[in-house]
């Protein structure tokens, strides 16, 4: 399984918030310590306030900063809310499936199964969990 890059953006972004939660963080910032889009970037930030993960503040001075303490912030539930979906296999969709092994086939069933213990292990972690080695990070990420 791999990460899209919004969500691995997703999670860098409220890292980078998380390491700094005295501070109001802007877009650019995170974009220059990470080397990524700040187009891209942008779109991240919005859709992750709406998901109540991230508080903005509008104005000349304005920002991001987290909207939760991230001991409440769960790795799951991050990736749940930006991975667009999680059909690992066409018949995953019954919509689109088109698989002549549908039925007896037992690969569905399989990877289901992976897929729960993949974001299970995700559950088990926190934002706060991540960045626990604050000055190691930090000293990595320009200000």
């Amino acid at each position: 399984m791999r990460l899209s890059v919004y969500s691995d953006y997703s999670l860098r972004l409220l890292m980078y918030a998380a390491l700094r939660p005295a501070e109001l963080v802007t877009v650019q910032q995170v974009a220059e310590a990470y080397g990524i889009s700040r187009n891209h970037l942008m779109k991240v930030a919005f859709e992750l306030g709406r998901h109540g993960f991230l508080e903005t503040v509008r104005g000349r001075k304005g920002g991001l900063r987290l909207a939760r303490p991230p001991r409440q912030i769960g790795l799951g539930e991050v990736v749940r809310k930006t991975e667009e979906g999680f059909v690992l296999v066409e018949c995953f969709d019954a919509a689109t499936d088109r698989c002549t092994l549908s039925g007896p086939c037992r690969l569905k069933g399989a990877l289901s199964r992976a897929l729960k213990a993949y974001l299970a292990v995700l559950d088990e972690y926190t934002l706060a969990d991540l960045t626990r080695n604050r000055a190691e990070l930090r000293a990595l990420l320009p200000a």
